[in-house]
């Protein structure tokens, strides 16, 4: 395997499949499924997903709601999404570990750096929920944050497009995709390949991202063996 520790990050908009808003179980079944073929490779595998299929604290905002109440209903919705997963994963007799950057001891650990090490070591999927417990950061931010803490190779950030492109693919269909690209270029040409806290983060800590189609089936597994999948940001 190319990658021995990894992140993870899903979008919560990416749970919700066809449907308009919540959680799609066929989607999350078939996500279990490409991150148990991982997993049963031996690769450590760590994940964060996002809230946005149930609730986000900046379209609340937009709304009339205190930003920073609205963040923290997102960060709930994080944890919601983060035990379906668990859920999923253990379904499949994958062993896992969910931890929280906000303290609710009936349903997961709080986040415990050394602690989260030793499971990835032990041999258990860690899945990191609330964010970074802040509001006004988002997921992208506890992504990179977090792959930081664990001292991951990579943050593998699984998307519906395949790579990063100049433009939308999905409204020109003259854009141009890029196999590989620096986190200098991606900046200069105003890339949305994470908030800027995030891809700050990265590129001040030599943390890679590869941006890649979640939905093809084996694209992960493939990305963890060393093929070119999707777009390398380094």
């Amino acid at each position: 395997m190319k990658y021995k520790r990894v992140l993870l990050k899903l979008s919560g908009e990416a749970l919700m499949g066809n449907k308009n808003f919540g959680i799609d179980e066929e989607r999350l079944l078939q996500y279990a499924e490409e991150i148990k073929k991982v997993y049963d490779k031996g690769v450590e595998l760590a994940i964060v997903i996002g809230g946005g299929n149930i609730f986000r604290g900046i379209q609340a905002e937009k709304s009339g709601m205190d930003r920073v109440h609205g963040d923290y209903m997102g960060m709930l919705a994080t944890v919601i999404n983060s035990m379906a997963i668990q859920s999923a994963l253990e379904g499949m007799n994958v062993p896992t570990r969910l931890q929280s950057a906000i303290k609710m001891e009936q349903i997961c650990e709080p986040f415990i750096r050394r602690r989260a090490i030793r499971h990835l070591e032990k041999r258990r999927i860690v899945i990191f929920g609330s964010g970074t417990g802040n509001p006004y950061f988002t997921t992208d931010t506890a992504a990179a944050l977090r792959a930081i803490e664990i001292q991951a190779d990579a943050i593998l950030k699984g998307t519906r497009v395949d790579g990063i492109y100049d433009k939308d693919p999905e409204k020109h269909p003259d854009a141009v995709k890029f196999d590989e690209i620096s986190f200098d270029e991606a900046y200069d040409k105003n890339l949305k390949v994470m908030d800027l806290t995030a891809f700050t983060l990265c590129k001040e800590n030599k943390l890679p991202i590869i941006v890649f189609d979640i939905n093809k089936k084996d694209n992960l597994l493939k990305l963890i063996e060393g093929q070119k999948i999707g777009t390398l940001v380094k």
